[in-house]
C-alpha cells in the first residue's frame, strides 16, 4: 500500500481541498510555535482527531514513512552521544527529539490530506487560490509530486525486495544503503525522463479544465479550526 489518494466517504473526503489546505498550513505553523512537551501533547491529540476524520491509519502511515524514521530517530541519538563518560547526555537529546516528533506530526497530517484529496483537486485548489502563472506553476508542481512519490515508493520497495532475494541482507548496512540510494536515484531519473517525454507527447497544457470546487457548510468547522490554530500560533509567537 502506497501513500496516495484512496476514494472513501470519510469527513476528510467530503471537505473542500482549500479548507484542508488551510488546516494543514495552520497546523504546521502551530507545530513550529508550540515546541514544549505540553504543546506537543495537544498537537498529538489534534493529529489523532484529524487522522480519524480522514480514515487514515497511523500504523500504515508509519509503514509508508519508514524511510524517514531512521533520520528522525538518529538525530536525537547523535546529538546526545559524547566521546567520553557519560557517553550519552539526555538533556542534549531532548530538543532534537521534540523537533523530530514535531516533524512526524506534520507528516501525519500531510498523509491525511493526501489520503483524502485527489491530485486534480489539489491542483485546482492551488491554482484558484494563487492567481496568475505562479499559481499554475505551483499547481503543476504539486500535482507532479503527488503522482511521482507513490511511484518512487514502489520502486524503493522493489529494490529492497530484489536485494533480499539476492542475499543482500548479509551485506553491511552501509553497503545496503549505498546500493539502495544509487538504484533509487537511477530509477527516479529514468522516470523523470519518461515523464518529460510523455508530457510532450500528450501536448501538456498549463491551464487545463479543472474540477469544480465549492466551499460549503461542512467546511465551516475546518475553516474555524484553521483560524483557531493560526490565532493560537500568533499568540504563542508574541
Amino acid at each position: 500500500m502506497t501513500l496516495a489518494y484512496r476514494p472513501g466517504d470519510s469527513v476528510g473526503h467530503r471537505l473542500d481541498p482549500r479548507s484542508k489546505f488551510a488546516v494543514q498550513v495552520s497546523f504546521v505553523v502551530a507545530a513550529f510555535v508550540y515546541t514544549t512537551p505540553w504543546g506537543l501533547v495537544w498537537l498529538t491529540a489534534l493529529t489523532g482527531v484529524l487522522m480519524a476524520a480522514a480514515d487514515t491509519s497511523p500504523v500504515v502511515t508509519v509503514r509508508e514513512l519508514r524511510y524517514l524514521v531512521p533520520f528522525l530517530v538518529g538525530a536525537p541519538v547523535l546529538q546526545g552521544l559524547t566521546l567520553g563518560t557519560p557517553w550519552f547526555v539526555v538533556a542534549d537529546a531532548v530538543p532534537p527529539a521534540l523537533a523530530s516528533y514535531r516533524i512526524l506530526l506534520v507528516l501525519f497530517v500531510s498523509a491525511a490530506y493526501v489520503r483524502t484529496t485527489p491530485v486534480r483537486a489539489s491542483r485546482a485548489a492551488i491554482q484558484r487560490t494563487v492567481p496568475g502563472r505562479f499559481g499554475r506553476f505551483l499547481g503543476v508542481g504539486v500535482a507532479l509530486v503527488f503522482r511521482f512519490l507513490p511511484l518512487l515508493q514502489r520502486d524503493l520497495a522493489r529494490i529492497r525486495d530484489a536485494q533480499r532475494a539476492r542475499l543482500g541482507g548479509q551485506r553491511s548496512v552501509r553497503d545496503r544503503a549505498r546500493l539502495l540510494a544509487v538504484a533509487g536515484f537511477n530509477r527516479a531519473f529514468r522516470r523523470a525522463d519518461r515523464l518529460a517525454l510523455a508530457l510532450q507527447a500528450r501536448c501538456f497544457a498549463w491551464n487545463p479544465t479543472l474540477p469544480p470546487l465549492r466551499l460549503g457548510r461542512r467546511d465551516l468547522p475546518a475553516l474555524a479550526l484553521a483560524v483557531g490554530l493560526s490565532a493560537a500560533a500568533l499568540y504563542g509567537a508574541v
